[in-house]
């Protein structure tokens, strides 16, 4: 029995949604053995799953969003220097009070700090998750952060944010970090596929979680493309603006692929493969994954998508978890999903279902260890 569930957003970790599973289970069936996996997808989170496989968490003094000091993590595995990095960490919404939004003058400059503190310890693999930013700075801060200069008309630093971004006339990356380029590979993890800009890109998708106004979004578009006209050539090679990832998390996508030479890789792939899933699901029978919501975005690269994917292809049933449903069984089955049991079928207060995740949790899992293990 193998539990390889994300979080569920606002309740509980993934750490707590496998412990929560597992009491439940072992209400139905006493002594039933139980391996815990928690993943995420390259979001907020990412570090927490790689902490619970056994990285060494590491805090580091960073910029926020806003400019703020605060301390933020990264995880370590120092047998074979990889590090996982989470943006949000450093960048995310949670930095931000409730109802306070910075979307023209949000910095990355803390997740460039993040890589570099990572660089510092040695890693030479460092998978960088991308999601749940508070930015929409196309990568800009952190590219400063390690070393990039970006000078107005004037020869003066642009702003934070990506509303400066628009009266940016020179990139100057002599002093940006070279160890990108000296055998370190970035790996962009995230969960989304999106453009730099246009209709479906970082600000006109994205923007509008961050605080963005109708008019705040074309500002946001036209600078993140002025940005890609002067950042592109600066950094010598091939226009990625419209490659996968490049409009993830505020577009700070486009600033790793383009001048840190990353690689995209959908955030739950790479997560498995970091994580050891394999191992573990070769060890399963049964596979219990989930998160808060399972909509159509589920359907698109996110964790519980990954995890039934890989487990179909090994032959291995997979049941789901979830505070909310909402996809028919005929969707479940294509996706590799057996049953989907919700936290709402038992309490449908969705406010009362939050507050109460946890035991409810229980109650589905002794269900689920009825249903499938007796």
């Amino acid at each position: 029995m193998l539990v390889a569930a994300d979080k569920f957003k606002g309740s509980l970790t993934a750490v707590q949604v496998a412990e929560r599973v597992t009491a439940g289970l072992r209400r139905a069936v006493p002594g039933v053995v139980v391996e815990s996996l928690p993943v995420a997808d390259g979001g907020d989170g990412t570090v927490a799953a790689a902490v619970a496989a056994g990285f060494e968490r590491r805090e580091v003094r960073v910029t926020g969003p806003r400019g703020e000091g605060l301390t933020a993590a990264y995880a370590f595995r120092e047998a074979d220097g990889t590090a996982v990095v989470e943006m949000a960490e450093a960048s995310g919404l949670q930095h931000l009070p409730p109802g306070v939004f910075a979307a023209l003058t949000a910095t990355t400059y803390g997740s460039g700090e993040l890589l570099r503190a990572a660089l510092d310890a040695g890693a030479k693999t460092i998978v960088f998750g991308v999601g749940g930013s508070a930015t929409t700075d196309g990568g800009a801060g952190m590219l400063a952060a390690l070393g990039a200069r970006f000078l107005d008309a004037g020869g003066e630093p642009v702003g934070p944010g990506g509303g400066p971004l628009a009266s940016v006339a020179t990139v100057d990356l002599s002093g940006l970090d070279t160890r990108f380029g000296a055998g370190v590979d970035l790996v962009l993890a995230s969960d989304v596929d999106n453009p730099l800009t246009g209709p479906k890109g970082a600000a006109a998708v994205y923007g509008p979680q961050k605080g963005a106004s109708e008019a705040d979004v074309a500002t946001l578009d036209a600078a993140l493309g002025h940005f890609a006209s002067v950042l592109g050539p600066a950094a010598g090679g091939p226009d990625v603006a419209d490659s996968p990832g490049a409009g993830a998390a505020g577009g700070i996508g486009y600033g790793a692929l383009t001048a840190l030479g990353a690689r995209f890789r959908p955030g739950i792939e790479v997560m498995l493969d970091v994580l050891g899933f394999a191992p573990a699901l070769a060890r399963a029978t049964l596979v219990i994954t989930g998160e808060g919501s399972l909509d159509a975005q589920t359907l698109h690269g996110k964790a519980p998508a990954g995890v039934a994917s890989a487990a179909r292809a090994q032959g291995i049933e997979v049941v789901a978890v979830c505070g909310r449903l909402a996809l028919p069984a005929e969707e479940l089955g294509r996706a590799g999903i057996r049953r989907a049991y919700s936290l709402t079928a038992i309490e449908p207060n969705p406010e009362k279902s939050m507050a109460n995740a946890g035991p409810l949790l229980e109650q589905v899992a002794e269900q689920i260890g009825h249903d499938f293990l007796k």
